[in-house]
């Protein structure tokens, strides 16, 4: 197998993922304990077991959302850049053939896979990224892809430039899909 280096831009900072993860758990601590258990069984749930009530979290996500958008609504244009250049690299890293398989999906439907994956929070991200199998069928966050580009744009009236040179769109980290 030929691998093939991305070009590589702008890379966040660990400044700015770590206040990315703290953001999403703020938001999600807000709403108590229920969506906290919620996703701890997804964690730590037996992957090969089919249980419905795990996607109860998804009854969850537009409230995580509000509080989302609460925390980052004094960010400026810089911070809010920074952060989507992190959801950005995230959604790139983890845009790989091996978590397609888990999560299913047309190219779109595995974009928003990935946003579910990033929405539910670091620990749930590193823990797909390390074994795609933890990951959820069918489980999507679209408004998570681009969630601080879209703030950016309401309030700036622009989309932000990351810098990156990458996409977030499936199948474009070429090391993820082998031939």
């Amino acid at each position: 197998m030929t691998t093939t280096v991305d070009t590589v831009g702008e890379m966040p900072t660990a400044a700015d993922e770590a206040r990315l993860w703290a953001l999403i758990e703020s938001a999600w601590e807000m709403l108590g304990p229920e969506p906290a258990a919620l996703r701890r069984a997804l964690l730590d749930r037996d992957p090969d077991v089919e249980d419905d009530e795990l996607y109860a979290i998804d009854d969850w996500l537009d409230r995580f959302l509000a509080n989302l958008r609460t925390l980052a609504a004094d960010l400026s244009s810089p911070e809010l850049t920074d952060l989507d250049r992190v959801i950005e690299r995230k959604l790139y890293d983890i845009d790989r053939a091996d978590i397609h398989e888990v999560t299913d999906g047309s190219d779109d439907g595995f974009l928003y896979a990935r946003g579910f994956i990033v929405a539910l929070g670091k620990q749930f991200y590193e823990a797909v990224k390390g074994d795609p199998a933890v990951a959820v069928l069918d489980a999507e966050c679209e408004s998570m892809c681009y969630f601080f580009a879209h703030l950016h744009q309401e309030r700036f009236g622009s989309w932000p430039e990351t810098g990156s040179g990458i996409s977030r769109g499936s199948v474009s980290n070429r090391a993820g899909w082998p031939d």
